[in-house]
């Protein structure tokens, strides 16, 4: 009996182990509905489409799309445009197609990784290696039955897997949340794939259900608001078309928040630029009304070529004034000051600061006393205007950096500040891109990551290979050696020092 229970437990345990290790594909729920089942008649429908569709030649590499889900009768051929911006030979390593849910909400996101994704033209490969590490994010720790009866990933497959000749990988995301600051926190998550390798797909139609001559205004007025690049000016968009007097109008965006979500990775990127490609309506097709459409937009987002040896610094057009220098360091220690005095931050009026100081920088800010370090911390996000970065960065490097006792009043007269205003991040894969005093280094290497300001450097008279070592070793955590299998990025940084013009 001992010996049957035994056979029994191991078989058990054999079962369990393999039906943890067996995929399970996501069949499509889309097929017969939205486009054919049938994948000759499939193929059929696509080469029209992109026989059919508008050709735009892009001037550069294109790192994201925004292209329509609905039915391909209504918005294929605006879908067929979107894709047709690329270079069908690119050699994209992943596409992340994403999308907002239709079918519940959560707060975050949800991957499908368990599996492959089916359409009637064969499979596409998850990377189930990048869903792994996403995984292990918070925000991305939602079930994957989000997945199973959503359309909008679904009918993006077999446009990507007609058009792309080389078969990339995909990532397929859907988002639950409508919190601006968990979209946030999904878009950092993404941040160190967010790169030349790989193309962003995001799927989204636009308005729905309002008359044909308001859908073309409100669309018109969303798709701008995206061209702008700025997520507020978005955001006020939508709100704005929400009071629009059509009663049909129900969103003037499904995938908002997906739109959203590119919006926060291509913030404060100057090499990047959104391109609107096609525009129709429901109304536009032979099959539908023009009393209650739904709207589509194909635009894209293009990383504009640049020649290394003419490209300037981008602080080269935006300028700091002595005297505007002065204030942003000045601003730092009245904000310490306060702090010490007051027990909270500085306050201060937007309306009376220069205009250089609303713009969405990074910085850090760097404490020194009789010329050794005593503390430093800033932040490389760029959606915050630049005055209250250094706000709170100063606070950050005077109480709370984890390597200093907390800044006391007897110690701020002796210490000198210094502000480091950072530019966009950019990856490279040549060390030969470095310029020592003219870029910092960002090493991230699975979930480890750090970083060494542009001056550090040139004050200790370090080679590339020394500043490489030094920020993998003594940031990142990762030996001297580990920036040679990590991601490297760089980006430029412009000091402005106390008493020193």
């Amino acid at each position: 009996m001992l010996r049957v229970c035994y056979v029994l437990l191991i078989f058990f345990i054999a079962m369990e182990t393999y039906s943890q290790s067996t995929k399970s594909d996501r069949q499509p729920v889309a097929a017969g509905r939205f486009y054919s089942a049938n994948s000759e008649t499939l193929k059929r429908d696509l080469d029209l489409l992109f026989e059919n569709c508008v050709k735009t030649k892009s001037q550069g590499t294109v790192r994201a799309l925004v292209s329509p889900h609905a039915g391909y009768i209504y918005s294929g051929k605006v879908a067929a445009s979107a894709f047709s911006s690329v270079d069908r030979n690119t050699q994209y390593k992943n596409i992340f197609v994403i999308g907002s849910s239709h079918v519940m909400a959560f707060d975050g996101a949800s991957l499908y990784d368990s599996g492959d994704f089916i359409t009637p033209l064969g499979k596409l490969t998850v990377n189930r290696e990048i869903a792994s590490k996403l995984r292990k994010e918070k925000v991305f720790s939602f079930p994957v039955n989000a997945h199973f009866q959503e359309h909008s990933l679904e009918v993006q497959m077999p446009f990507i897997q007609y058009y792309f000749k080389n078969n990339p990988m995909i990532i397929p995301i859907i988002i639950g949340t409508t919190n601006h600051n968990s979209i946030r926190k999904i878009s950092e998550a993404l941040r160190p794939w967010f790169t030349k390798e790989n193309l962003f797909l995001i799927s989204s139609d636009f308005s729905h259900y309002p008359s044909y001559s308001t859908a073309n205004s409100v669309d018109k007025a969303t798709a701008d608001a995206i061209v702008s690049g700025d997520p507020e000016k978005f955001l006020a968009t939508l709100r704005k078309n929400s009071y629009v007097e059509d009663p049909g109008l129900s969103t003037s965006m499904c995938g908002w928040t997906s739109g959203l979500l590119l919006l926060y990775l291509a913030e404060g990127q100057e090499n990047l630029s959104f391109l609107k490609v096609d525009y129709c309506n429901s109304g536009d097709s032979k099959y539908g009304s023009r009393d209650e459409v739904v709207g589509y937009n194909a635009i894209t987002l293009i990383e504009k070529n640049s020649d290394k040896k003419t490209e300037g610094s981008v602080f080269s057009e935006i300028k700091f004034s002595e005297s505007e220098k002065a204030q942003l360091i000045r601003l730092a220690r009245e904000n310490i000051k306060s702090h010490l005095v007051n027990r909270k931050g500085v306050s201060v009026d937007e309306k009376l600061l220069p205009e250089v100081f609303l713009k969405p920088f990074g910085a850090f800010v760097t404490l020194k006393k009789k010329g050794e370090l005593r503390g430093c911390i800033g932040s490389f996000a760029a959606s915050s205007p630049l005055y209250k970065v250094v706000i709170e960065s100063s606070a950050s490097s005077a109480f709370e950096d984890p390597r200093f006792a907390p800044l006391t009043k007897e110690e701020l007269a002796s210490t000198d500040i210094e502000v480091t205003v950072l530019g966009p991040m950019k990856r490279i894969y040549d060390i030969k891109d470095i310029e020592l005093g003219r870029h910092g280094i960002y090493i991230r290497k699975d979930f480890r990551s750090g970083t060494m300001l542009p001056q550090v450097a040139t004050e200790n008279g370090w080679s590339v290979e020394e500043f490489l070592g030094y920020t993998s070793r003594d940031k990142a955590g990762i030996g001297w050696d580990g920036w040679k299998n990590a991601e490297l990025y760089i980006y430029e940084g412009l000091i402005l020092e106390e008493n020193k013009k």
